[in-house]
C-alpha cells in the first residue's frame, strides 16, 4: 500500500481564480455534452457567463457548492449491453474541471509509468506499445483481468484515502466528497451514492486512477510487469505458473480495496492463444480489431446508410467521420488490419451503392465504380491506415 507523503499540498483553494474558471469552462465547452437535471445547456449557461462563473467561483472557494444529481443515460456497449452514465449539470461539470486541473498536476508524478488511461501524453496506443514491448522481452503469459463494475462499485474511502495522502486542503477534499455522494436521477427518483464514481463526470477518470494507483504500486512491489488503461489491465509473466500466482495476488489485493475480479472475464492466457485489450485482439502473430469492435463499427455505419435515405453530401460527411475515427484508432503501425479494413471497405461500398440505387444488386458494383464514390467525397478505412 502506498504510504502518505511527508509533504502534503495545502491551500489549493487559493489557486481558484477567474482565469482558471474560464479555462475550465472552455474545456467543458469543447467536450460539448448535453444538459444535466437542471436542463441548462452550454449555450444557455453562456448567456450570463461572467456572472455564472463568478458565482460558481465563490461557492467553490467557500465550500458551499451543492452538486446536483447526475442525469442517468445509457449508451450501447454492443452485444445488447448498455453502459450507465451520469451526466452532471454544466455548472457541476465546470466545477469538476476546476478540481481536476488543481489535482491532476499533483498526482501525475505519483502515478505508475505503466498506467496509461486518461493521462496527458498517454493513450490506448501507448498502452498497446508498452504491452508489445513487454511481450518482446520474453513475457509470453498473461493474466487478463477485469474488475467487476469498477466505476459503480469503487468504495469512496479508497478514493479519499488516496486523496488525503497528497492533499491537505479540507475544502477541496469536502468538495470531492460532495461530488462522490451527489447521486443519480433516474425515472424521477434520486438514487443516493455510497459507492462508485459515475462515468460521465470529468473528475471520474482522475479519481479512478487515484484509487487504482494503490494496485499499480502493489504489483510493482511484487515485481510484476503490467499495463493498465483505466480499469482494463493485463499482467505479463514469463511462465504460466507466475501468471496463476499473479491471479491469486491480484484477487486478494483487489478484495482489500473492496472490489472483486470478474470470474467470467478474468483468466490466464498467453499470446499464442490470444486475448483482447483496449479494443484490439492480440496474439503472437498479429494485432487486429476485435470482433466486438467490428460489430460496433458496422452498427454505426448501418444507422447512417439506411437504403431509404439519400446519399447526399451531409450524409457522406457523417459517414466519413465514423470511417476516419475507426481507421485512426485501429490503423496503427503495430496493428495488422489491412485485410480487415479491405473487407469492411467492400461492405461499406455495398451499403453506399444500395443507398444510391435504392436496391441491392451485384451488377451495381460495375455501374457505380469506386472512383465514382470517391468523386462524391467518400473515403474508406484503408485510406487512413498507417504504413510501417
Amino acid at each position: 500500500m502506498v504510504e502518505p507523503l511527508k509533504i502534503k499540498h495545502h491551500s489549493l483553494t487559493g489557486r481558484i481564480n477567474l482565469k482558471l474558471m474560464h479555462e475550465a469552462f472552455r474545456a467543458v465547452k469543447r467536450n460539448k455534452g448535453k444538459a444535466g437535471v437542471d436542463k441548462v445547456s452550454i449555450e444557455l449557461y453562456c448567456n450570463q457567463l461572467e456572472q455564472n462563473l463568478e458565482s460558481l467561483m465563490r461557492d467553490l472557494k467557500k465550500g458551499t457548492l451543492q452538486p446536483r444529481p447526475g442525469r442517468r443515460v445509457y449508451i450501447e456497449k454492443g452485444g445488447g449491453k448498455r453502459r450507465p452514465l451520469g451526466i452532471p449539470t454544466v455548472r457541476d461539470r465546470v466545477a469538476q474541471e476546476v478540481l481536476r486541473r488543481l489535482l491532476s498536476p499533483l498526482f501525475e508524478p505519483l502515478f505508475h509509468d505503466d498506467s496509461h488511461g486518461f493521462r496527458p501524453g498517454r493513450s490506448c496506443h501507448s498502452a498497446m506499445e508498452r504491452l508489445l514491448e513487454t511481450w518482446r522481452s520474453g513475457h509470453r503469459h498473461v493474466l487478463d483481468a477485469d474488475i467487476s463494475g469498477f466505476f459503480d462499485c469503487i468504495p469512496h474511502d479508497v478514493i479519499m484515502r488516496g486523496l488525503t495522502n497528497v492533499v491537505a486542503d479540507g475544502n477541496i477534499l469536502r468538495l470531492v466528497q460532495k461530488f462522490l455522494t451527489a447521486g443519480i436521477l433516474e425515472d424521477g427518483v434520486v438514487q443516493s451514492a455510497t459507492l462508485g464514481t459515475p462515468q460521465g463526470g470529468v473528475l471520474s477518470p482522475l479519481l479512478a486512477n487515484i484509487a487504482l494507483n494503490f494496485l499499480d504500486w502493489h504489483l510493482d512491489e511484487l515485481g510484476y510487469r503490467f499495463v493498465r488503461y483505466a480499469d482494463d489491465f493485463v499482467i505479463l509473466c514469463r511462465t504460466e505458473h507466475q501468471a496463476k500466482e499473479a491471479h491469486q495476488a491480484v484477487q486478494l489485493f483487489v478484495e482489500q480495496l473492496g472490489l472483486t475480479l470478474s470470474p467470467e472475464k478474468t483468466h490466464v492466457t498467453s499470446f499464442r492463444k490470444g486475448f483482447s485489450f483496449v479494443g484490439f485482439d492480440v496474439t503472437s502473430h498479429s494485432v487486429k480489431m476485435r470482433a466486438k469492435s467490428v460489430e460496433k463499427y458496422k452498427d454505426r455505419i448501418k444507422e447512417l446508410t439506411v437504403r431509404s435515405h439519400n446519399l447526399d453530401s451531409k450524409q457522406i460527411v457523417k459517414i466519413n467521420a465514423v470511417v476516419r475515427g475507426v481507421a485512426r484508432y485501429f490503423g496503427t503501425l503495430f496493428s495488422r488490419v489491412m485485410q480487415q479494413f479491405g473487407e469492411l471497405d467492400r461492405w461499406l461500398r455495398m451499403r453506399l451503392r444500395c443507398m444510391r440505387t435504392k436496391r441491392k444488386r451485384r451488377t451495381d458494383n460495375c455501374r457505380i465504380k469506386i472512383k465514382h464514390l470517391r468523386r462524391r467525397g467518400c473515403t474508406f478505412l484503408n485510406d487512413y491506415r498507417m504504413h510501417a
